[in-house]
């Protein structure tokens, strides 16, 4: 699933404060022994620099913040925050550099990657790139109230990442097929600004619009499943909550399971999607809980998890190395209750079990994570 790149807005050129927590430096000053998983390094965005800088030129004033630049020149205005660009010229208009984003009165919703988005005397002027991938908008493996459609069977790369507990060992071969299910475009936003954006099935006309997605479409659809999965009732011994930014995670994370927590994901040594092939088995480790939190990459324009906490599961990190040399360091889930899941789920269409009759595991993409205490 391919979102274009969604980021601030025009709120930005009014900037309150000379400072900015980013949601690395809040990762830092929750968790200040905790590495980063590259689940979560991979949708930061690239701007890193904690300095904060303010300077005043000729008729303005200049702010560099963690991720934003504000410059006020002769006679205007320059915003830059991470996929974002305000610039507001010799009284003569604005320009905004933000994908998806809507700016003024647009009378007609333009096909493709927005890239640009012009305000001057003429008017507004959009610029696209007409570039479309196929969509997946099946439901997702790992929330078990679903069934599995027919096709998702045969198409779904995630059907080769489940199996059985007793098949975890030294030694063992595996088919598997390790794939980020969702575009890294998606990235962080930072909780400030995440919060100003509806997260609401009854919201999803403003959010399109907001977003630039056309209704009946792959992304409007990709878009609204994950709001409903999201709103749907949790499973009885289950604690549910999506995350729309890093910091909200992370809370939700500590307050279930406390401050002395760790977090992984499942990383492959290779640059790019590696395919469906033999591996085996180096080493398979139980981290030491049972108890975890374990959040799944949602299909949305920014990055937005689905978190869960059970008591009812096992997670081990499982080294392994593919017939083609790539070597893998993955999280595994092992689920001891599974009584409750929907019995056409894939896991049990895939391994031939019913539910509640055996531990059902499965390998977890690169872009989820899985929060354990210590």
């Amino acid at each position: 699933m391919e979102f274009v790149h969604i980021l601030t807005f025009l709120s930005l050129a009014m900037v309150a404060s000379y400072t900015t927590v980013t949601p690395e430096t809040y990762w830092k000053s929750v968790l200040p022994n905790a590495p980063m998983p590259t689940a979560v390094t991979d949708l930061l965005h690239n701007d890193k620099s904690t300095n904060v800088q303010v300077g005043i030129g000729q008729g303005g004033v200049s702010v560099h913040a963690p991720g934003v630049n504000v410059g006020v020149g002769s006679g205007g205005v320059y915003v830059h925050a991470p996929g974002t660009n305000v610039g507001v010229g010799k009284g003569s208009g604005v320009s905004v550099h933000a994908p998806g984003t809507n700016v003024g009165d647009v009378k007609a919703t333009p096909k493709g990657n927005c890239e640009k988005v012009d305000v001057g005397k003429g008017g507004v002027i959009v610029r696209c790139h007409n570039k479309k991938k196929p969509v997946d908008v099946e439901v997702s493996p790992f929330s078990y109230k679903y069934a599995a459609a027919d096709d998702q069977l045969k198409d779904d790369p995630n059907v080769a990442l489940f199996f059985l507990e007793k098949d975890m060992h030294k030694g063992n071969a595996m088919n598997l097929h390790f794939t980020k299910t969702t575009s890294p475009s998606s990235t962080f936003l930072p909780r400030k600004v995440a919060d100003t954006i509806p997260f609401s099935s009854k919201k999803l006309p403003e959010l399109y619009t907001r977003f630039s997605i056309k209704p009946n479409t792959v992304e409007s659809e990709s878009m609204k499943k994950t709001i409903d999965e999201c709103e749907d009732k949790r499973m009885e011994g289950e604690k549910k909550y999506c995350a729309t930014s890093l910091e909200a995670m992370v809370d939700f994370s500590t307050s279930e399971l406390g401050k002395k927590v760790k977090s992984v994901s499942t990383e492959v040594n290779a640059r790019k999607s590696t395919p469906l092939q033999k591996h085996t088995i180096a080493e398979a480790k139980k981290l030491a809980s049972d108890v975890a939190v374990v959040c799944h990459k949602q299909n949305y324009p920014y990055a937005v998890f689905y978190c869960h906490k059970t008591i009812t599961t096992k997670a081990y990190v499982v080294s392994l190395l593919g017939v083609d040399g790539t070597k893998a360091i993955a999280v595994a889930v092992c689920h001891t209750d599974t009584a409750k899941w929907n019995p056409k789920h894939l896991a049990f269409r895939v391994l031939k079990v019913k539910p509640g009759t055996t531990l059902v595991c499965h390998f977890l993409p690169e872009d989820h994570v899985v929060w354990v205490p210590y």
